[in-house]
């Protein structure tokens, strides 16, 4: 997935209001913060925070603000969480509640319903943490989303690789073209 396509498709989950709610939170942590869904899945209530206004989600060591129309849907979704199995919202602490009564979401079922979204798991984390990855030090990346540092080190490298091979590449090409 290209930078373009992943802000395409975050336009379209934070403004298309006949997808569910709860599909539009999960599909933007995985576009903007680089959430697999197993840990999308474990969050719970108490990882968002509200205080002055401003609303946080902790996914890592440090809490994230979330901008507006995120903070929104996490709000909601923590008002009107409910479990699959009952009709009614339940006491359950997980913001995503599963089909079994105090077990949250399965990573499968949340994988798939951003499947039906047409959200490509494994593409759109890369390309979200390769663009964090050149907005941040790994030691921030790692703190803030909750990754292990050698991933954001990892990351932070494939990217700087990536920038100097596109650079020798193109220097090869002007070479042999003098």
């Amino acid at each position: 997935m290209d930078d373009e396509a992943r802000w395409a498709t975050a336009r379209r989950l934070l403004h298309d209001d006949t997808l569910k709610s709860e599909d539009r939170l999960v599909g933007l942590l995985l576009l903007l913060y680089a959430q697999w869904p197993a840990a999308i899945s474990r969050l719970t209530v108490d990882h968002i925070e509200e205080t002055d206004g401003a609303v946080r989600i902790r996914l890592g060591a440090v809490p994230v603000d979330l901008p507006g129309p995120v903070a929104e849907l996490a709000l909601h979704q923590v008002a009107v969480r409910r479990s699959h199995a009952v009709l009614a919202r339940t006491d359950s602490p997980w913001l995503f509640p599963g089909g079994q009564p105090g077990r949250p979401i399965s990573v499968w079922a949340m994988g798939e319903r951003l499947r039906k979204l047409g959200i490509r798991l494994a593409e759109t984390r890369s390309t979200a943490l390769f663009q964090l990855a050149t907005e941040l030090p790994a030691a921030v990346l790692a703190r803030t989303l909750g990754i292990d540092i050698t991933v954001a080190v990892a990351v932070k490298w494939q990217r700087a690789a990536a920038g100097d091979w596109g650079a020798y590449a193109a220097e090869v090409s002007r070479r042999n073209s003098s």
